[in-house]
């Protein structure tokens, strides 16, 4: 069983390639990481999720599930 992940980072994505070579998937962009997942996780604050067409966000994914860590988004945006 296991997970599959999938990262985009705008700034890191050098070094966390260098660090998880060959257990992580690395994307162009947040839209391909979300691209029939279970779960989006956000775990920065970078500008462009801030900014994330939410609609596309979820029609991009298997189960429209989203865990905030950094507390982008209100939960009532994200309810609806």
């Amino acid at each position: 069983m296991g997970a599959k992940v999938r990262a985009y980072d705008p700034a890191g994505m050098e070094q966390a390639k260098r660090d998880l070579d060959g257990l992580v998937t690395f994307c162009a962009n947040a839209y391909e990481c979300a691209q029939g997942a279970d779960a989006v996780v956000i775990v920065t604050e970078w500008e462009q999720f801030r900014a994330l067409d939410l609609e596309r966000l979820k029609s991009a994914m298997r189960q429209p599930v989203m865990v905030d860590l950094r507390n982008v988004y209100r939960a009532d945006e994200m309810a609806a």
